[in-house]
């Protein structure tokens, strides 16, 4: 029988976030430290929504790494996972646009060593979901070989398992295409994949979302839930259902950890609602619900400290 928490695998790090706005991290000068790591984001998204969630990551011996910690203890996430080694925590840069939009560039350290041997053993014990928020997860290395172990894992103990690509060019230089091929095994095997706009269309090779959504059921996906910014969410199902769900108008500041409270919010839902697939009315409210939440993360800078607790999206919704 599945259980009500959800486990987080993959990147915990520092996000230093460009606050002049428009420059980049070309012209940029001043930066704001937040803590991040899109498996981290989606984890405290999962505790704000009312969930109950526990990350498998590892961070250094450094302040880098306090901080990391402090904060997500803080959040009541469950880090029995996190572990720790001598090599300096991960980096991420953040360079903001005037839309809200970012460019990235990681200086990689703790987050890759994550071993198979990290993992509790009683890691997934009590757990319905499993999410793998990819961004690092898919590049060569301790990380990735701990992924495939644990998607493994997971099928073989019957979870429902999310996948969320978290494409990030900069980190596959000119070798775009392994990343999509990398991502297959996730594809035949992830109950609910959440992508955006543009990185469907290039893993897919689509043109339309219709078509993008179709070649992903046809790899083995059930649900896919595409992230179109200020227009909304594009859901799909392989049983016929697709939709655009509208999002909600904001004045958007920095979009960094909005996907990540989306499919944050939206695995809490499915896992209060006895983690069911198959309600198609029920899941669609759950993409409204979540819709909320990745639309309030944008008003604030950073990802952790932006995302929205279950109360303000519930009134927001009511309003």
């Amino acid at each position: 029988m599945r259980g009500h928490n959800i486990a987080c695998i993959g990147e915990l790090l520092i996000d230093f976030v460009c606050t002049d706005i428009g420059l980049g991290l070309e012209f940029g000068a001043s930066f704001l430290k937040k803590g991040g790591g899109a498996p981290a984001n989606v984890a405290v998204a999962i505790n704000r929504s009312g969930g109950q969630a526990r990350l498998a990551a590892k961070v250094g011996y450094d302040p880098f790494g306090d901080f990391l910690l402090h904060t997500l203890e803080s959040e009541g996430i469950d880090c029995s996972g996190v572990s720790r080694c001598s090599t300096t925590t991960t980096l991420a840069f953040v360079g903001l646009q005037k839309d809200g939009e970012r460019d990235f560039t990681f200086c990689r350290g703790a987050d890759g060593e994550l071993g198979w041997q990290d993992i509790p053993s009683d890691f997934l014990d009590d757990v319905g979901i499993v999410h793998f928020g990819a961004a690092t997860g898919l590049l060569d290395g301790e990380l990735y070989a701990t992924y495939q172990r644990l998607l493994h894992e997971a099928k073989r103990r019957d979870l429902l398992v999310s996948f969320d690509p978290n494409y990030r060019g900069g980190l596959w230089g000119q070798n775009p295409q392994e990343f999509i091929v990398r991502c297959t095994p996730w594809f035949q095997q992830a109950d609910i994949v959440k992508v955006s706009e543009e990185e469907l269309h290039f893993i897919t090779g689509a043109k339309t979302n219709t078509e993008g959504c179709q070649i992903l059921h046809e790899a083995g996906v059930s649900y896919v839930t595409v992230t179109c910014g200020r227009r909304g969410t594009w859901v799909s199902h392989r049983s016929g259902i697709q939709q655009l769900i509208p999002s909600v108008p904001v004045d958007a500041v920095d979009s960094t950890g909005a996907g990540d409270a989306f499919i944050g919010a939206l695995l809490a839902q499915i896992a209060r609602s006895g983690s069911r697939l198959d309600d198609g009315p029920q899941f669609l409210h759950a993409v409204r619900w979540a819709n909320i939440c990745g639309a309030l993360t944008c008003m604030k800078f950073g990802a952790i400290d932006a995302i929205p607790v279950r109360q303000d999206v519930d009134k927001y919704l009511n309003e």
